[in-house]
């Protein structure tokens, strides 16, 4: 990856202003603040890697789909929808998810590999699997799936 993802982003906002695309450019900005952000965090000496940049990415868009969430509770459609357009942009910089027969065989050969056998073993294969799929699956999907298979 030639370009790093604070980069891209700054791009796209330049694109997105050109374009004229409002929520393109809304959640594209937010993804900026919380880069320069987390660059300008104590200990980071202004460097943003693009590790912390995904964690950052996956947040944001966990809180967007959680406020959407609360939007269509209180029957705000319209903000609720807002909210899903931002998380679906914000998504493009993630690298594409796993689909659940994905996870569960990545997950099976973690299992295997720690040689987990029982429930008492799950810290040791969620600490793995957090890792190693981190922006590539949800928490939740992992949680979940671990304890199926272990179950």
């Amino acid at each position: 990856m030639a370009t790093n993802l604070f980069d891209k982003v700054s791009e796209d906002i330049r694109s997105a202003m050109l374009a004229r695309e409002k929520v393109r450019l809304e959640a594209l900005r937010g993804i900026k603040k919380e880069f320069l952000e987390a660059k300008t965090a104590k200990g980071a000496n202004g460097e943003l890697s693009d590790d912390t940049a995904l964690k950052i990415l996956v947040k944001m868009v966990k809180q967007r789909k959680e406020s959407a969430e609360i939007y269509k509770t209180n029957n705000r459609p319209e903000l609720a929808e807002n909210e899903l357009a931002e998380a679906a942009v914000i998504e493009e910089y993630l690298p594409k998810q796993l689909t659940p027969e994905e996870l569960e065989a990545e997950l099976k050969a973690i299992i295997s590999e720690v040689g987990a056998t029982d429930m008492s073993q799950m810290g040791k294969v969620m600490g793995i699997a957090s890792k190693r799929l981190s922006g590539r699956a949800e928490g939740r999907a992992i949680n979940a799936a671990v304890k199926a298979l272990l179950s």
